[in-house]
């Protein structure tokens, strides 16, 4: 990591721990994943040790909180007039970019990690697949990366942080739903195999299915990694744009 992107990093990540939003933003998070893994996924219901339940719904919090999280990337910074000022230090759009999405997966990450009671309740119930757990986690924090990177997207396209999350929280929808079976019952209809293989494709509960079972394949890994790279190229573009008309 390049000093400029290490001092871009340094400077968001401290950001999100200025106000007490953080904090509870990282509360609610830990409470609604308990909620859902306990009540929603019927937890003691199913009398088995393991995250599945709690794996299940990151997709669906995930549309709502990582958004959140996002959508001051850059729509701070033009709100406040200091995004030029930032783009004339010595720092590339790119190191720029990279340096906040960095410290908004971090961020992200930490959420996450906090989540370890968790685990540590499955193992004191049970004897679960640890290594399926682990590749859970790997599969969630690989996916909130592709979240962030469409919201780091959406926040380079308006000043308003509320219109960034509402861009943010659709796109991330869109990119999520193309997995359920209605929508690829109605790419059936149309008789087409190709169509109902890339509508899939492009799924991310597709892709992070096998992940949460357990099973870590290279292709999932390799479609999110492609999709971070893609969305924070597309917000280069779009900040690069906005540059040059002022």
């Amino acid at each position: 990591m390049t000093s400029a992107i290490m001092a871009i990093y340094k400077r968001e990540f401290a950001a999100y721990f200025n106000t007490p939003l953080a904090y509870v933003f990282i509360i609610i998070f830990i409470v609604l994943q308990g909620v859902m893994a306990f009540y929603a996924g019927q937890f003691f219901e199913r009398e088995q040790a393991d995250l599945s339940s709690f794996f299940a719904f990151h997709p669906w919090l995930y549309l709502f909180l990582i958004p959140a999280i996002g959508m001051r990337l850059w729509s701070e910074e033009r709100a406040s007039g200091t995004m030029e000022l930032l783009l004339t230090l010595p720092i590339s759009p790119g190191q720029a970019i990279v340096g906040k999405y960095l410290a908004a997966l971090s961020f992200a990450g930490l959420a996450l990690s906090l989540t370890f009671p968790m685990w540590i309740t499955v193992a004191w119930l049970g004897d679960p697949d640890h290594g399926a757990i682990v590749t859970g986690y790997i599969g969630s924090f690989l996916m909130a990366g592709a979240y962030l990177s469409i919201a780091t997207a959406m926040s380079a396209v308006s000043r308003n942080q509320v219109v960034a999350f509402i861009l943010s929280a659709t796109a991330c929808f869109l990119m999520t739903v193309t997995g359920l079976p209605f929508i690829l019952d109605l790419a059936v209809a149309t008789g087409s195999e190709t169509l109902v293989s890339l509508i899939a494709g492009f799924s991310f509960l597709s892709h992070f299915d096998a992940l949460q079972k357990g099973v870590l394949v290279l292709g999932d890994i390799g479609f999110f990694s492609i999709m971070i790279a893609f969305w924070l190229t597309l917000a280069r573009i779009i900040i690069n744009m906005k540059r040059e008309d002022g």
